[in-house]
C-alpha cells in the first residue's frame, strides 16, 4: 500500500513542480528584466529546494523505527515496507489454532458409540490427571489407535515433558499416558509397517502396524470423513452395524460445546496398499479436544472492530465448534450462519456475485480447505479490502502470498510459511497483531508528516518567488541560498519527524480508505494554508525592505531568516495535524527538540564564518531584528493553530453525527 501512494505521490510532485517552475519562468519573461542566466539558476535552485529529496531518507527512518517498535510487541519486520502495510488493512483473516487459541490442546472428553462417555482432567502436555467414567478398559483400543495412528513424540527429559510434533497427536499421546499405557512398549509391539501422513485435504491420517503377525490399520481423522469408510461401531458385545444418526447426535453434542471433535477407527488383518482398504472399518469413538481461547484474543478483536477493521476466522473445525469458539470470542452471536468449504465450492459455480455476497455477510468460515482460503483473501480484496492473512503451515502460504500482507507464525509456523510471509509472529498471539496495526498506523501518520513539512516548504518558496515575479522585483533568493534553506529548513528537521510518537487514539479512527491517495485532501489544505502564509508573508518582508531603500543582499539575508524561523515553527507544529503543538510533550521527541535549534543555530552560526557567509551572500543581523523576525514568524503558529481548532471541532461533528446515525 505505501508503495502504491508514494509512486503515485512522486508523479504527482514531480508534475507539479515542473509545470509551476516553468509558468515561473514565463512569468518572468512577460515583466521581462531578468537575465536568462539568472533564471537558470533560479529555475534549477528552486527545483532542487521545492522537490522533497529528503523524503526517502525519512521514510527510511520512518520505517525502520517503526520495525524496531514492532519488535518490542513480538512483531518481526521481513521486509521493511510491511511495516506501514499492517497498519494499512481494513480486514484480518485469522487462523484460530494458537493465534486466537492457546495452541494447548487437551482431550477433555472421550464417547463411545456404546454411549459411555469419560471426562479427562489435566491440562498441557503433562500426564497429570485421570480418566473418570466406568468401565475405563473399554477406551483401551480407541486409545492405542490414537497412540499408533500418530507422527509425534513425547518424552521425559530435563525435569520436564517435551512434546514434539503435531499439537492434535501429542494430545493422544498424553491421553494413552494418563491411561497407564507405556507408548515405547506399545510402539515396539506394534511394529509400524506403513504410514498415512494427516493432510487437511484428506481430513484424516493412519498408520498399518503388526499386531498379533497380522497387518492392521488404525486411522483417526474428522467424524464426517471416517463415517464415509465405516460399516461397523465398536459395542460391549463386539461389532455392530454402523448407526450413522448415533454417531451425528453425538458429534453434534461435542461440537456445539466448543470441542474440538476427531473419530477413531481401525482394521484388522488388510491386505495390499493401506489406502486402498479404507473401508469395511470399525468406528471406535470419539475424543473432545479443548483449546482455551486467549485471553487477550476477544480484547484484541474489539479493538481492531472499534477502530474499523473487520476480523474473519478460518478453520478446518466443524462449523458447531469453530461457532462456538468465534462467539465466545465476540466474533459472530451463536446462532450466526458459519460458512463452510461446500457452501464457498457451490458460490464458485455460481459466480463471482454469488462468492461477493457470501463472504461478504459472513466472518466466520469452518472446514476450509486451503484454496478456499485463497479464494476468500482473493474475494475480500476484489471487494476493495487491503487484506492481512495469519498462517503458520504450508497449506496458508497461498493465501498468505496473495494477500495485501501475509503473517506467518513465529512458534509453530513452518519454514514455508515463514519465508512466504512479509512479517511474524513470535508468539503466536493475535494481540500482537492488534499491537503491529497500531504501530503500522503511527509510522504511516509520521511519514504524512514529514510529506506535509517538505512539500509545504517547497510551496512556500514556489509562491515567493511568483509574487516577487508579478510585482517585478528582483529574486528574493539566490540558487545558493534556495539551496541552503533547503538544507537547514528540512535538512534535519524533517529525518528528525520521523522519530514522533504515538498521539495516542489511532485505533479509534476507521482504516484508511484502499483508494486514499497519501497526498489527500487534509495534506493539499494544509500546504495551501501553511505555505500560503509563509510565502505571502516572507514577500511581505522583501518587499517591504527593498520599499525603504535596502539593498537587495539586506533584503535576501532578512528574507532567508524568516524562512529558516518559518521552518523551525513549521517543523514543530507539524508533529501532529489535529492537536495543538501546547498539549504535546516537547520532549517527548528528543531529536526534533534537538534539531531545531539545531538549525536556527547552524544558520546564525554561517553568518559570522567568514567564507560560508561570502558564499551564500548573508551577514548577521542585530538583535532587534531577529525579535522582528521572529514574531512574524510567529503568525504561523497562530494560523496553524486556528487550522487544528477548526479540524477538531469539524472532526467532532462528523463524529458526533456518526454516533446519532449508529443509535437510530
Amino acid at each position: 500500500p505505501l508503495m502504491i501512494r508514494i509512486r503515485q505521490f512522486t508523479y504527482q510532485v514531480a508534475g507539479a513542480i515542473a509545470v509551476s517552475i516553468a509558468l515561473l519562468v514565463a512569468v518572468m519573461l512577460w515583466r521581462g528584466g531578468y537575465g536568462a542566466e539568472s533564471m537558470a539558476m533560479m529555475a534549477i535552485g528552486l527545483a532542487v529546494s521545492t522537490i522533497p529529496e529528503g523524503l526517502p531518507a525519512a521514510l527510511t527512518v520512518a520505517l525502520a523505527i517503526g520495525m524496531r517498535r514492532m519488535a518490542d510487541h513480538n512483531v518481526i519486520i521481513r521486509k521493511l515496507v510491511a511495516v506501514e502495510g499492517l497498519g494499512s488493512c481494513t480486514f484480518v483473516c485469522s487462523d484460530k489454532t494458537g493465534t486466537l487459541t492457546v495452541n494447548e490442546l487437551t482431550i477433555r472428553e472421550v464417547v463411545l458409540p456404546n454411549g459411555s462417555v469419560y471426562k479427562i482432567t489435566g491440562e498441557g502436555v503433562a500426564p497429570g490427571g485421570e480418566v473418570l467414567g466406568d468401565r475405563i478398559d473399554s477406551l483401551r483400543t480407541l486409545c492405542i489407535t490414537g497412540m499408533l495412528a500418530n507422527e509425534s513424540h513425547l518424552d521425559y527429559s530435563g525435569g520436564e515433558w517435551v512434546s514434539d510434533g503435531d499439537i492434535v497427536d501429542v494430545a493422544f499421546l498424553v491421553l494413552a499416558k494418563k491411561l497407564g499405557l507405556s507408548l515405547t512398549e506399545h510402539r515396539n509391539s506394534y511394529r509400524q509397517l506403513d504410514l498415512i501422513p494427516y493432510e487437511s485435504e484428506r481430513a484424516f491420517g493412519g498408520s498399518v502396524n503388526l499386531e498379533q503377525e497380522q497387518p492392521h490399520l488404525y486411522v483417526k481423522g474428522s467424524p464426517e470423513k471416517l463415517l464415509t469408510m465405516c460399516n461397523w461401531m465398536e459395542c460391549d458385545d463386539g461389532p455392530q452395524l454402523i448407526d450413522p444418526q448415533l454417531i451425528e447426535r453425538q458429534f453434534e453434542s461435542l461440537a456445539q460445546r466448543g470441542y474440538r471433535v476427531l473419530a477413531l477407527a481401525h482394521r484388522p488383518a488388510i491386505n495390499g496398499d493401506a489406502l486402498s482398504q479404507l473401508g469395511e472399518m470399525i468406528f471406535l469413538g470419539m475424543v473432545g479436544m479443548i483449546d482455551p481461547v486467549r485471553p487477550e484474543a476477544k480484547s484484541a478483536i474489539a479493538r481492531c472492530r472499534h477502530g474499523g477493521i473487520d476480523v474473519s476466522m478460518i478453520t478446518g473445525d466443524h462449523p458447531a465448534t469453530a461457532r462456538a469458539i468465534a462467539a465466545e470470542l465476540g466474533l459472530c452471536d451463536p446462532k450466526d450462519r458459519v460458512v463452510t468449504g461446500p457452501m464457498i465450492r457451490q458460490a464458485t459455480e455460481e459466480g463471482a456475485n454469488a462468492m461477493d455476497e457470501l463472504i461478504h455477510s459472513s466472518r466466520v468460515f469452518a472446514r476450509i480447505e486451503p484454496r478456499q482460503k485463497e479464494q476468500i483473501v482473493e474475494t475480500l480484496m476484489r471487494r476493495g479490502h487491503f487484506v492481512a492473512v495469519t498462517g503458520d503451515g504450508v497449506n496458508d502460504a497461498p493465501a498468505m502470498r496473495r494477500a495485501n500482507t501475509g503473517v506467518a507464525m513465529g512458534k509453530r509456523g513452518t519454514d514455508v510459511a515463514k519465508e512466504t510471509a512479509d512479517l511474524i509472529i513470535t508468539d503466536d498471539n493475535f494481540a500482537s497483531i492488534v499491537s503491529g496495526i497500531d504501530q503500522g498506523r503511527i509510522v504511516y501518520n509520521n511519514i504524512r508528516k514529514v510529506i506535509a513539512l517538505l512539500i509545504a516548504t517547497g510551496f512556500s518558496a514556489l509562491l515567493l518567488f511568483f509574487c516577487t515575479a508579478f510585482a517585478g522585483l528582483p529574486m528574493p533568493l539566490t540558487a545558493v541560498q534556495l539551496l541552503w534553506l533547503n538544507l537547514v529548513a528540512n535538512g534535519l528537521q524533517d529525518v528528525a519527524l520521523a522519530f514522533e510518537p504515538k498521539e495516542g487514539g489511532e485505533l479509534d479512527q476507521p482504516p484508511r480508505s484502499p483508494t486514499q491517495p497519501i497526498f489527500d485532501a487534509r495534506i493539499i489544505q494544509h500546504v495551501l494554508i501553511t505555505g500560503t502564509v509563509m510565502g505571502l508573508l516572507a514577500f511581505a518582508v522583501f518587499a517591504y525592505q527593498i520599499k525603504v531603500g535596502s539593498s537587495i543582499e539586506d533584503a535576501r539575508n532578512l528574507t532567508l531568516l524568516l524562512m529558516v524561523l518559518f521552518g523551525n515553527i513549521h517543523a514543530l507544529s507539524s508533529r501532529s495535524e489535529t492537536r495543538s503543538i501546547f498539549s504535546m510533550p516537547f520532549f517527548s521527541n528528543l531529536f526534533l527538540a534537538a534539531a531545531v535549534p539545531f538549525a536556527q543555530f547552524v544558520h546564525i552560526a554561517a553568518m559570522y564564518t567568514p567564507g560560508l557567509s561570502d558564499v551564500l551572500q548573508i551577514k548577521p543581523v542585530t538583535f532587534s531584528q531577529w525579535l522582528t523576525l521572529a514574531g512574524v514568524a510567529l503568525i504561523l503558529l497562530v494560523v496553524e493553530e486556528i487550522h487544528k481548532w477548526w479540524l477538531r471541532h469539524r472532526h467532532g461533528r462528523v463524529a458526533r453525527a456518526r454516533h446519532a446515525h449508529s443509535s437510530i
